[in-house]
């Protein structure tokens, strides 16, 4: 079939030719493979079960990256919004814990207050300086890339409590370590996030929280050597994200994948890979005119998004439900995930800048102990027994978050969490051990301390566990079941 370059139709290159010379250079393969409109005849059915496939596994490899420049748009582009934080390449601190009305991240920790850094690597690196921080307290730098990578910490467990100084170098910076750097931290992208988490020892505690968040400091090398700065990267026209509902449909997804691309130099253990979805108009920087589209092809996309979906759901349901994984497997480094895209979309879709699982390990509990889903309509207990508190080098909480958006929930008590700084004001079991209790209604003052308010609807509970010590890392620890009960009541 001929293309016909006056029906504005877009056109595909056949999969399955392509398929078939999938040893060859990319410049072998374009010259080898013909290209086909996708209609709605017979004759291309295979054609857009093809696109269909491989618009799956592009949304899959995609969806960390566009959820997370959502959420960098949301606090570093968008200064009408009311998460914006603050402008790239400085650290903006936030001396509070989360709450309901923080929306823009999902399954925010309100443990720790934050400091938050969008990094614009592209000109030169950045010098990031920490003050000395007490041994008692816990605070940790994630260093994020643009795939959601945990490329490197600073802090507490990774570089001790000492004052440091640390440069955060792009993909393109090619020297040696400055004097007065204590180390080198690279990013795969251009584009990074720094997620500095500072430990609160409670609501008296802030102002110590806030004298060491100012001392957070963030410079350009040159600044940092007294050298004259490099020629400043051109601005760049940062394309409005989707909603984080309207991502998981519309097909404008692939449009904003194809913009951060471009600040995503290719690896080299995705070539082929990225080959292959450039067969369908995604790659960094290429166009992708929805509006130019078959009715035929712009289907193929939006069931290969549902089919995505349905894979990471088939992905939940029988890997983290089940157990046989569990966010310890989602969040690290590119080698750590050994680019198992299913685990990094699913992981960036129920709790994304999760730690990797040396700085922080997070029991999630979707279902109870007899495998069904929580319900604010039931009551539940989690029972640690004397002696089997989460075992960690600095500390621990329970987090309860409502669904689908998997947000902190309002409650009377404006309480959210339940965490080891609180354990000496809860009631101990008659064997010295502690239970807590999740339900919606009030068990009565008695157990008032142990409740963790629960939503009239379905919900799930992340324990955290930070700076796990070996028997979390290795399993001998286990955290406990959730048990469905009868409400406790006054």
């Amino acid at each position: 079939m001929k293309t016909n370059p006056h029906q504005g139709r877009l056109v595909l290159l056949v999969l399955l030719i392509a398929t078939a010379t999938a040893g060859c250079s990319r410049r072998q393969e374009s010259q080898a493979t013909p290209v086909v409109e996708a209609t709605a005849t017979e004759t291309d059915a295979g054609t857009a079960a093809a696109l269909r496939e491989t618009a799956k596994d592009a949304y899959i490899y995609g969806f960390p990256m566009v959820d997370n420049y959502r959420i960098l748009y949301s606090y570093f582009v968008d200064t009408a919004n009311p998460e914006y934080k603050g402008p790239w390449n400085q650290p903006h601190n936030i001396a509070r814990v989360y709450t309901p009305e923080d929306k823009a991240i999902q399954t925010p920790n309100s443990d720790t207050p934050y400091t938050f850094l969008g990094a614009d690597l592209r000109t030169e690196p950045l010098v990031i300086s920490v003050p000395a921080v007490a041994r008692s307290r816990y605070y940790s730098l994630q260093f994020i890339d643009l795939f959601t990578h945990n490329f490197a910490y600073v802090g507490s467990r990774s570089t001790g409590t000492e004052a440091g100084n640390y440069l955060l170098a792009g993909p393109g910076w090619k020297g040696d370590t400055p004097p007065g750097i204590d180390k080198v931290l690279r990013s795969e992208t251009e584009l990074a996030f720094v997620l500095y988490r500072t430990q609160l020892f409670g609501a008296d505690d802030i102002e110590n929280v806030k004298e060491i968040q100012a001392q957070y400091k963030v410079q350009p090398l040159s600044g940092f050597l007294g050298t004259a700065a490099p020629t400043a990267a051109p601005p760049i026209d940062f394309r409005k994200p989707l909603s984080a509902e309207a991502q998981r449909t519309s097909i404008e997804f692939f449009g904003l994948l194809n913009f951060l691309l471009q600040f995503a130099p290719p690896h080299a253990s995705e070539e082929a890979l990225l080959d292959r979805f450039a067969k369908i108009g995604i790659g960094a920087g290429k166009p992708f005119d929805a509006g130019a589209m078959s009715a035929t092809a712009r289907a193929a996309y939006e069931q290969g998004m549902a089919d995505a979906w349905k894979e990471q759901a088939r992905f939940k349901t029988e890997q983290l439900d089940t157990g046989k994984l569990s966010s310890a497997d989602g969040f690290g480094t590119r080698e750590f995930l050994r680019n198992d895209y299913i685990k990094r979309m699913s992981a960036a879709a129920l709790g994304i800048y999760g730690n990797s699982k040396e700085e922080a390990m997070y029991p999630a509990y979707f279902v109870d102990s007899d495998g069904k889903p929580l319900q604010g309509s039931h009551a539940y207990s989690l029972r640690f027994a004397p002696g089997q508190l989460p075992p960690v080098n600095s500390f621990w909480s329970i987090t309860l978050y409502g669904l689908p958006h998997s947000l902190l929930v309002e409650n009377s008590l404006d309480r959210y969490l339940i965490n080891s700084t609180m354990v000496d004001d809860l009631v101990r079991d008659a064997d010295g051990g502690i239970t807590i209790n999740i339900q919606n209604a009030s068990p009565g003052k008695a157990r008032e301390p142990n409740w963790l308010p629960s939503p009239e609807g379905p919900f799930f509970v992340i324990m955290r566990e930070y700076w796990p010590k070996p028997e979390a890392l290795d399993g001998t620890w286990k955290a406990p079941p959730m048990k469905r009960t009868e409400p406790a009541t006054p």
